[in-house]
């Protein structure tokens, strides 16, 4: 009984009332549907520890994508899995589900563990992403009972082939003005393995960095195009190509409820689920850069005092605080932690006796980054963590190529590009 009152109580404080299913839009991103659907985690399964921290991609000919989420209802239920396929900008294509899946397009999601030892009881769910036929954009989407309209979540993936080669060319530092704050990515591009006629058109280029989708650059367009090389090449003069390389990530470890970890604050175990406070933040506007380790906005979920955290691993309050005055605009508390998401779920309320932002998020134990996001312009949202050159970020670079047969943006290029990697 004290753990159903206990349940009531977390659902309450999420503002989790069953959306009705007219309320339930599918949209074309990473999204939970449902407050208790929670650590939603896609990733190869590539049997090593730093698996999860790997962005949702994998190449056509070994398909190993995992599916890991959390339901705090506590209790199993039928859950279901389709693939959407997807155009190079995240609209629905036109293809069947037969041109691009290989069998009926709906999995029931059969494999889960009750969590154990835990203040919030919850269903850990496992499921092996289908192979599809196709290299391209996809979006798993989870829902209940073979209902369609009743969502869990949606989650972007992609599959590639590697009928591109790409190299660097030239350094990743910003121009001018802005080589102190911003990188650049130069590049060439050599399409001789496509039959290709009209490469401005029918090749499209996305950049995201860090796995983040709500600053990513989509279809560039190349400076000069060498036909007799069958050569593109994307060098820029202008901010076309370039993102504000922002600050390494700050950090929270609460893999522990027993010992403190680095940056937590006070544990009130008097409360069930537990209330950690980590601590107090100062705005790095004008600081000078520090060089640290960071996992680029992501988090690990993990458990020092039991095993398994998967399943041993706890649900606590943590409450993220950033003393400021007051700003002209909203801030949030940003990473993978919150989806990248800039909305009222991750807005920070002003508490004025404390002349500081305040925001408390339900986390499962683990480590985890996060900065904080200014709602503004893309210079402002930087002020209060500050941007420079020598910050180490990922950079994916996403090549798409639509033929006459199948009429699908065709993803046959993927790299990865590190800036300082160190």
């Amino acid at each position: 009984m004290v753990k159903i009152v206990r349940l009531i109580a977390i659902i309450f404080f999420l503002g989790s009332f069953n959306l009705s299913f007219s309320q339930k839009k599918l949209v074309y991103t990473d999204k939970s549907y449902e407050e208790e659907i929670r650590t939603v985690q896609l990733y190869p399964a590539l049997n090593g520890n730093q698996d999860k921290l790997r962005p949702a991609v994998a190449p056509i000919n070994t398909q190993n994508l995992v599916l890991e989420f959390d339901d705090l209802i506590g209790q199993r239920s039928n859950y279901y899995v389709r693939i959407v396929h997807c155009n190079y900008d995240w609209t629905k294509s036109n293809l069947q589900d037969l041109e691009f899946m290989n069998e009926y397009n709906e999995y029931a999601i059969t494999e889960y563990d009750m969590s154990t030892n835990t203040s919030v009881p919850y269903v850990h769910y496992y499921f092996e992403v289908p192979r599809v036929k196709l290299p391209g954009n996809y979006l798993l989407v989870a829902y209940r009972e073979n209902d369609e309209d009743d969502l869990l979540l949606s989650k972007r993936f992609m599959v590639y082939s590697n009928d591109v080669a790409l190299v660097m060319d030239g350094q990743n530092q910003g121009l001018g003005t802005l080589s102190v704050s911003n990188q650049q990515l130069n590049f060439k591009l050599n399409y001789s393995k496509l039959d290709v006629v009209n490469p401005m058109e029918s090749i499209q280029i996305w950049v995201r960095q860090n796995q983040r989708w709500d600053n990513a650059r989509g279809s560039i367009k190349p400076t000069f195009i060498r036909e007799d090389r069958r050569e593109l090449e994307y060098r820029f003069f202008d901010k076309t190509n370039q993102f504000m390389a922002g600050n390494e990530f700050r950090f929270v470890d609460f893999r522990s409820l027993n010992f403190p970890g680095v940056n937590t604050g006070r544990l009130d175990r008097s409360k069930r689920p537990f209330h950690l406070s980590v601590l107090t933040d100062k705005t790095r506007e004008g600081q000078a850069y520090a060089q640290y380790r960071d996992m680029n906005g992501n988090y690990v979920i993990d458990n020092l005092d039991n095993r398994d955290p998967s399943l041993s691993g706890d649900y606590v309050f943590v409450t993220f605080t950033l003393a400021s005055p007051p700003l002209a605009g909203n801030v949030h508390v940003m990473g993978a932690l919150t989806n990248w998401d800039h909305s009222a779920a991750t807005r920070m309320d002003y508490n004025r006796a404390a002349n500081a932002y305040e925001k408390t998020l339900f986390l499962k134990q683990g480590w985890y980054d996060y900065q904080y996001w200014l709602e503004g312009s893309n210079q402002n949202s930087f002020q209060l963590e500050g941007s420079h050159f020598e910050t180490e970020n990922l950079y994916e670079v996403f090549v798409y190529y639509r033929p006459f047969r199948p009429q699908a943006d065709l993803l046959v290029g993927y790299y990865q590009l590190p800036a300082n990697s160190r």
